[in-house]
Parts: C-alpha cells; sequence; structure tokens
C-alpha cells in the first residue's frame, strides 16, 4: 500500500512512456535547486557553476567533498514530475539541476559534455541511485523505480557531472550535447 503522496509502482510503470519521450541531443534546465545546509532547498532562477565550488551556494563544497566527479547531481525533469507528482516537490529529490533530457547512459555516457548557459559541464562515472531519503520522500516503488535494473541504464535516479568550464545558468537555458 502507498500513501497519498507515493505513486505505486503500477502508476511509475505507467509514466514510462513520457519519460522515454525526452530530448536526445538538448534539453531544456528545468529547475535549479541549491541545498545551502542538511535538508534545506531554495530554487533561485539564476545560478552560477564554478569549477571548484560546483553549483555556488550550494553546500557540496562546504561538506568536505573533494571528489569533483559529484560535483553536480542532474536528474531527468520527466522521471522527477512523475515520482514528485507536483512541482512543489521536485526539489525533494535532493539535485540541483533538473532537465527535461535523456540522461541515459546510452545518450550521455561518462565524458559527454554538455554546454549550459555559460558554463560547460561533463558526466561522470559514478552512478548517482536513490537512497532512504529517496524512498522516505516519494516512497519504496519509486526507489525500486529508479534503481531497478532499467531505471539505472536509463538513469532515472539521474547522473552525476563536474564543472569544466565556469559560467552563469538559468531556467529554461538549453543544455546541448557537444561533439
Amino acid at each position: 500500500m502507498t500513501s497519498d503522496k507515493h505513486l505505486s509502482a503500477e502508476k511509475l510503470e505507467q509514466g514510462v512512456k513520457h519519460i522515454l519521450t525526452a530530448p536526445s541531443d538538448m534539453g531544456k534546465l528545468m529547475l535549479i535547486v541549491t541545498r545551502p545546509e542538511v535538508d534545506q532547498r531554495e530554487t533561485p532562477a539564476e545560478g552560477h557553476l564554478d569549477i571548484e565550488q560546483g553549483l555556488v551556494g550550494d553546500n557540496w563544497s562546504t561538506r568536505g567533498h573533494s571528489d569533483r566527479d559529484v560535483q553536480l547531481t542532474i536528474m531527468n525533469a520527466r522521471v522527477t514530475g512523475l515520482v514528485a507528482q507536483t512541482r512543489d516537490r521536485w526539489s525533494l529529490a535532493g539535485d540541483q539541476l533538473y532537465l527535461d533530457m535523456d540522461l541515459s547512459d546510452a545518450n550521455l555516457p561518462p565524458g559527454t559534455q554538455l554546454s549550459l548557459g555559460d558554463a560547460i559541464i561533463e558526466v561522470t562515472e559514478p552512478p548517482h541511485t536513490g537512497c532512504k531519503k529517496f524512498a522516505a520522500r516519494f516512497g519504496v516503488d519509486a526507489m525500486v523505480f529508479v534503481n531497478s535494473g532499467r531505471g539505472q541504464k536509463l538513469s532515472f535516479r539521474g547522473i552525476n557531472a563536474k564543472v569544466v568550464q565556469s559560467g552563469g545558468i538559468k531556467a529554461g537555458d538549453i543544455a546541448r550535447k557537444l561533439a
């Protein structure tokens, strides 16, 4: 049984067709989220990506992280919309950037670079998986959905990336794959 705010496995499956139609070469930045403190979220219309700090204003750089390969977390906006159900719950996923784009490994393998606003980011190798916080916020079925074999292959939980060129970004910017 699921709570009113959590979708069942069956309802999540019904959303897959829409997720699979996400653009592959360019996608719109739907939301920017900074996490200034643990469990705190802000959704600025604009942000700055920095090679050293990641998303300026986010706590990634102040939590003692040194692995730039997990500097940014990016989630497919269509998956987020499905599991969160309402736009005001998107930031609960805990990611910084929400793109309407196919984030699958086949489309964006590690090493792929994306231009986003004035910045350039690079997809990195470490997997991004759902955790108990994700399950608490969106339900166990949602965590199983994003962490399943298919969910991992299609990067339903999202991807990690690092900043390779600092620059400004804003909601509505188009992320473009670079050759």
